[in-house]
C-alpha cells in the first residue's frame, strides 16, 4: 500500500500545518525575473564578443562561434576566481548557470576546491567532477545525432 493511500495521523497534520506556518515563501517571480535578465546579460555580452571577432578578425558569424564560447568561458573562469562570479550566481540563479559561463564556472570552482591537494591530483584530478558528465552526455549526444544523419542523409537518400 503505498504511502498517498494512507490516512495522516493527528500528528501529522498538525506538524504540516505548523511547518505551512513557518515556511519560508520564495519570490519565485523575483527569481525568474532575475534569471532572465542576468541570463540576457550574459547573453549579450556572448554576441557583443562574437562581433567583435567578425569585425576585427574577419570572422563569419559561423566561424566566430568558437572563440566567442572559449573566451566567454575564460570570462568565466576569469570571475570565478576572482569571487565576483559566485555572488553573480547567488544574485541570478539559473541566468548564470544556464548559459555556457555556468559550465566554465563550474569547471574552475572544482580546480579551486581541491587545489590544495596539488596539480596532478588535486586540480587534474576533480577539474571536470561537476562538469564532466555535461561532457560526457554532448559527446554521447553529438554522437546519436551524427548517427542518425548519416543513416538518413547518407544511407537514405534523404
Amino acid at each position: 500500500m503505498s504511502s498517498k493511500n494512507k490516512t495522516k495521523t493527528p500528528e501529522q497534520i498538525q506538524y504540516g500545518q505548523l511547518q505551512k506556518k513557518y515556511e519560508t515563501k520564495r519570490p519565485v517571480l523575483k527569481n525568474c525575473l532575475r534569471a532572465f535578465w542576468i541570463g540576457g546579460t550574459i547573453c549579450l555580452i556572448g554576441q557583443a564578443v562574437t562581433y567583435f571577432y567578425i569585425y576585427f578578425f574577419d570572422f563569419t558569424e559561423q566561424t566566430a562561434s568558437n572563440p566567442t564560447v572559449a573566451t566567454m568561458v575564460f570570462f568565466a573562469m576569469l570571475l570565478t576566481g576572482f569571487g565576483i562570479y559566485d555572488h553573480l550566481a547567488q544574485y541570478a540563479g539559473a541566468g548564470s548557470a544556464v548559459p555556457v559561463t555556468g559550465f566554465g564556472n563550474a569547471v574552475i570552482s572544482s580546480a579551486i576546491e581541491h587545489r590544495s591537494e596539488g596539480f596532478v591530483l588535486g586540480v587534474g584530478g576533480n577539474i571536470f567532477k561537476l562538469a564532466g558528465s555535461v561532457i560526457v552526455f554532448g559527446v554521447f549526444s553529438a554522437f546519436i545525432i551524427a548517427l542518425i544523419k548519416t543513416i538518413l542523409v547518407e544511407w537514405g537518400g534523404l
